[in-house]
């Protein structure tokens, strides 16, 4: 998983004294929601801790060579329980939506607070959700004031803990295929000199897109009267934030999407193809975690607040990968890291033809 932006150090979480969302209530329903692992702050998540650093090292390596990318030294790793996740992510959140918060406006007045309020508690209830699930994530830090960015491989140690106990999974393959996975994200960040600033500034584009839009309420009943009267479905894979976006945001996201889909996709065929190589448990394992991530149980919840993509990420992205090198070459990947322009768009992701058309 990549966190697109998150805080150098973590700890205690710093929020914004005024905000339109509440973020001290976001962490406060999260932790309900996320629960806790009875494993959470024993000694088996003192050794998950102690064998990640060389687990990480180790996978670096074999990233490196497998990929041609090449990572400045060597991150830092972070083991976090469920709480710690989720009050760094809030944290990400918070700093990442000041700048739209501000142009909404004030925060005063009863109906500010209470729909405050409501942001807070429904965000809360997303990331407490996720941090059940989250196995890993790649820090992707805003610039401090001296212009440096940090650069951290985070493990989430209660859900690592829980998956190997649930499927007797053998604890040093899990923790290293997973390790694989978030190394070649990092690799991809800081081994492609303009993807990070790229990305950020995708980011930033759709928040800078984000105002007071007149008659907001009006035009979405109307989309949603006309998907209905079509036939399709009321709420995409952009999940109920996607519905009130704006046509530009739209593109914007569109864009994110497709950039997510081909990082995701190239993390899992990476991290398939080194441990069919290096762990006897590979194939089951990637076959527990594809039918964890297509459970229909948690279906609708997942395309109500727009993480439908997010799983369809791995799945698109995947197929995409393995659809260039069928009809090219794996080194033919390799072009897509040459530009933003070169990235595949939505469709293309979708029709590997299409980019491989437009780009050899």
């Amino acid at each position: 998983m990549i966190s697109g932006v998150a805080r150098r150090h973590l700890g205690a979480p710093t929020l914004p004294l005024m905000s339109r969302v509440d973020w001290p209530l976001a962490v406060s329903v999260a932790a309900r929601v996320s629960g806790r692992y009875p494993l959470e702050g024993t000694y088996h998540q003192t050794r998950l801790e102690r064998d990640l650093p060389d687990m990480v090292r180790r996978a670096s390596d074999l990233v490196s060579e497998e990929t041609g990318l090449i990572a400045p030294g060597l991150p830092d790793v972070a083991v976090v329980g469920r709480a710690g996740w989720v009050e760094n992510n809030v944290a990400s959140f918070a700093t990442l939506l000041a700048p739209a918060e501000k142009r909404l406006g004030s925060t005063s007045g009863i109906g500010s607070a209470t729909a405050g309020r409501i942001m807070g508690a429904e965000m809360g209830a997303v990331l407490g959700f996720l941090a059940r699930r989250v196995l890993g994530q790649y820090e992707l830090v805003l610039p401090t004031s001296d212009g440096e960015f940090g650069d951290t491989v985070l493990f989430v140690g209660p859900n690592l803990l829980k998956m190997e106990r649930s499927h007797a999974f053998r604890p040093n393959e899990f923790r290293f295929w997973v390790a694989l996975h978030e190394c070649t994200h990092r690799l991809q960040f800081t081994g492609i000199p303009w993807l990070r600033g790229y990305f950020l500034g995708l980011v930033e584009e759709l928040v800078a897109t984000t105002k007071p839009e007149s008659g907001q309420i009006q035009r979405v009943a109307g989309q949603l009267r006309e998907a209905a009267a079509a036939g399709e479905p009321r709420i995409d894979e952009a999940g109920i934030f996607g519905v009130f976006a704006t046509p530009e945001q739209r593109g914007v996201i569109d864009r994110i999407q497709a950039l997510m889909a081909l990082l995701e996709g190239h993390g899992h065929v990476v991290m398939d193809r080194i441990g069919a190589r290096e762990l006897v448990t590979q194939a089951r394992m990637s076959t527990v975690l594809k039918a964890r991530r297509a459970d229909k149980r948690t279906a609708a919840l997942m395309r109500l607040i727009g993480l439908e993509m997010k799983l369809r990420q791995y799945e698109m992205g995947e197929r995409f990968i393995r659809g260039v090198e069928d009809r090219a070459s794996w080194s033919t990947l390799d072009l897509a890291w040459e530009s933003p322009e070169a990235l595949p768009t939505l469709e293309e992701i979708e029709a590997p033809d299409l980019w491989l058309q437009r780009i050899t």
